[in-house]
């Protein structure tokens, strides 16, 4: 029987801030990647990289503002650090909890790119706040380099753009991996955005949004189900309002339904369900978002909120 192609989306909540808290909330969450693989699933995984990226990112512009013999990183560095060492955490960690329950299978993570259209709307109005605190002198100087800065409360920060993903460049090493059955961490962090010029892919000063490029990984795999995992059990309709209605099993129209009627809280949960949509319509069979402690439950159908045709 041909194994289900899965998708799973890490949430924030699923690796902590600093280095030991991510290393013990990944102990949690392998475990429910590990039951999955136990059903039989085929899994590729995505993370979240929010806190990690913003550390690296200060820490790097820190250490050139009192070493100027060196340079400052800019983002697409930064990604690309944090989906190497949230890569290895997580592939150390999984592997480990299969070898308990006598399962050997490679685990790989792939640093990915992705590219962005540089006419999208969003490259020039930057959402994100990254990075520390700015005195007025540094938010001019940060602006005179193109860069974008807010005010925010005791002085400034740097703003970013989250631009829609287009093509995952890796994409063929990933659907490689996955295909000798291997377990594949791919598109941290939303990958890192990327801009063609030529033969060569430029770095853009952009982060893009997780849930967006966990949905474009599965469409583009062809996977059955899209699994996405957050902080709570279920999805809720009314979440601001004294009565929220948790979701269990949804068809898509319903769903967007629900997007129309502004159900869902912008930068939260919107966005996964935004992905949940277009998975189903793109394709895929199933999206699923819940809580890590409910993912075999949810993937078995009996738990979580479901999303179908």
């Amino acid at each position: 029987m041909q194994k289900k192609k899965v998708v799973v989306a890490l949430g924030h909540r699923a690796l902590g801030t600093t280095f030991p808290e991510q290393q013990a909330a990944l102990e949690t969450a392998v475990k429910a990647i590990a039951d999955l693989v136990e059903q039989g699933a085929n899994i590729a995984i995505t993370h979240s990289n929010g806190p990690q990226v913003g550390m690296i990112h200060t820490a790097m512009n820190e250490f050139y503002k009192k070493h100027t013999e060196y340079t400052g990183a800019p983002m697409s560095i930064c990604s690309a650090m944090s989906q190497g060492y949230i890569g290895y955490d997580i592939q150390n960690t999984l592997r480990a909890e299969l070898l308990r329950r006598g399962i050997y299978k490679p685990v790989a993570t792939i640093i990915t790119q992705v590219t962005v259209d540089p006419y999208d709307e969003a490259l020039y109005q930057p959402t994100k706040v990254i990075g520390r605190l700015l005195t007025r002198e540094e938010a001019d100087a940060e602006e005179a380099k193109g860069n974008f800065v807010t005010a925010v409360e005791g002085g400034y920060r740097r703003i970013i753009a989250a631009p829609k993903p287009q093509e995952v460049i890796e994409l063929e090493s990933i659907q490689l991996l996955l295909d000798a059955g291997q377990i594949v961490i791919a598109g941290g962090g939303g990958g890192i955005p990327v801009m063609e010029q030529g033969a060569e892919l430029r770095g853009a000063s952009a982060v893009i949004e997780k849930d967006l490029v966990s949905e474009k990984l599965a469409e583009e795999l062809r996977a059955d189900d899209l699994v996405i995992l957050t902080s709570v059990d279920n999805v809720v309709i009314g979440y601001n309002t004294e009565n929220p209605e948790p979701i269990g099993q949804i068809t898509v129209d319903e769903a967007e339904r629900y997007i129309r009627e502004g159900q869902f809280e912008p930068g939260t949960m919107l966005p996964k369900i935004e992905a949940a949509v277009n998975f189903i319509r793109n394709g895929g069979k199933r999206a699923v978002i819940t809580s890590i402690a409910a993912a075999k439950d949810a993937y078995l159908g009996t738990a979580g909120t479901i999303i179908t045709a």
